[in-house]
């Protein structure tokens, strides 16, 4: 494809050509057409990349604190949440939902999101990422690339998912998950401005999501919960299970170890009952199950978490507090920075320091501001985590011995 020779240098163009895949190369194609960046960047799994990648961060949505690996990420004071308002399955004619489930019809839009698309990149560098849901070379695998034009998002996907540049040489040609997404016009601290033009759409028969206008993780890294959608879609054909679950394991007497799984809707405990002291965590958000020779076989979709840091502290959280206070990655997101220390609300301390926020300079005296958003964020591998379960990467998944299912009281 011309295109494809015209922007990728030949490096990049290598690289994408050693995946041996016609529709990723036309989807690559297709997007330079539509967004018309000025260059385009592939990144494998080897780690120079991944690293190359994390220095982009730096220069494109994130800055460095005092501990080494810890960077944070603002974003704009309106987008700070999932739209849920403007996340729309697209459906062709004959394709209904129902009503409960936000849609539109395709053609139009479509065209509304793609015109937002249009030529969004000029100025910019296209990154080209490529993850696998669930452990690699496996019956849970499901290869996804991303596109975007910003670093904060790949970087984060980087923590979250599993590197599948390698899971894409071995399925070649086959199908795969695609992403496609623009910040948008961004103001002098690199936040999306145009948040009115914030749409995130879903193109079930494509396995396509689209998302402009907005940094916040949920709306922009599509393999969390937009690939949930599609996935659930993928696993009713196929005859399995894709869940919004933790997955944790309760060690019992005489070294006996059952793996639960948990359905809790969102801010409800999933990750602190994954964490509960003496267990394990496998997996605190997304699980897919499948059943195997009579066993119903669970595996984490993600390698780490996106997780709310509110009210995160030494005695309640002690396992996520230490990681959060040791060298290594982590991406701090609209939490208060004072003297390159990250601060937030619930973290066992009053804050007596003055420093910046989401919304910018911040002190004590600001009564009726808080320092850090209800809904900041902590972006961490769960291989950071001493209790991190070992068959987190099996294969195979876990043995599923059960499974609870929460919710939140009336008054809460």
């Amino acid at each position: 494809m011309n295109i494809l020779q015209k922007k990728l240098d030949p490096k990049n163009l290598e690289k994408l050509a050693a995946l041996n895949s016609d529709r990723l190369n036309t989807f690559v194609a297709e997007a330079i057409e539509l967004t018309n960046p000025d260059s385009v960047a592939v990144f494998t799994d080897l780690v120079e990349d991944i690293a190359a990648l994390r220095e982009k961060a730096k220069t494109g949505g994130e800055h460095s604190l005092v501990t080494k690996g810890h960077t944070y990420h603002f974003d704009g004071p309106k987008d700070q949440a999932r739209d849920k308002a403007n996340t729309k399955y697209l459906l062709p004619e004959g394709m209904e939902l129902g009503a409960s489930l936000n849609s539109t019809d395709k053609p139009s839009g479509l065209a509304e999101i793609q015109g937002f698309l249009k030529d969004s990149y000029v100025g910019k560098e296209m990154l080209v990422c490529f993850f696998c849901l669930g452990p690699t070379n496996s019956d849970f695998s499901i290869s996804c690339a991303q596109i975007t034009d910003s670093p904060y998002v790949a970087h984060s996907e980087c923590l979250l998912y599993r590197p599948g540049y390698e899971q894409f040489k071995r399925v070649g040609d086959g199908e795969f998950f695609r992403f496609l997404h623009t910040q948008g016009k961004t103001d002098e601290a690199g936040c999306s401005v145009e948040v009115d033009k914030r749409r995130v759409y879903m193109d079930l028969v494509e396995n396509t999501v689209y998302s402009t206008n907005t940094q916040y993780a949920g709306n922009t890294v599509g393999l969390k919960k937009l690939s949930l959608r599609l996935a659930i879609q993928k696993a009713a054909k196929e005859g399995w299970l894709a869940e919004h679950m933790f997955i944790m394991g309760v060690n019992g007497p005489a070294g006996r170890k059952t793996y639960f799984t948990g359905a809790f809707p969102s801010a409800c405990g999933k990750t602190s009952t994954a964490m509960l002291p003496g267990q394990t965590i496998v997996g605190d958000d997304i699980a897919y199950l499948r059943k195997k020779d009579g066993k119903m076989m669970t595996a984490n979709v993600e390698q780490g978490i996106f997780g709310i840091i509110e009210n995160v502290n030494a005695d309640d959280d002690p396992v996520i507090f230490e990681s959060l206070n040791s060298p290594g990655e982590v991406i701090f997101g609209n939490v208060l920075i004072s003297d390159g220390k990250p601060y937030w609300m619930g973290m066992g301390s009053d804050i007596t320091v003055s420093g910046t926020n989401y919304q910018g300079d911040w002190n004590p005296g600001m009564t009726d501001v808080n320092p850090s958003h209800k809904n900041a964020r902590y972006t961490i591998q769960l291989n950071a985590l001493d209790n991190v379960d070992p068959e987190l990467e099996n294969p195979n998944g876990v043995v599923t011995g059960g499974i609870i299912y929460g919710g939140r009281d009336s008054d809460t």
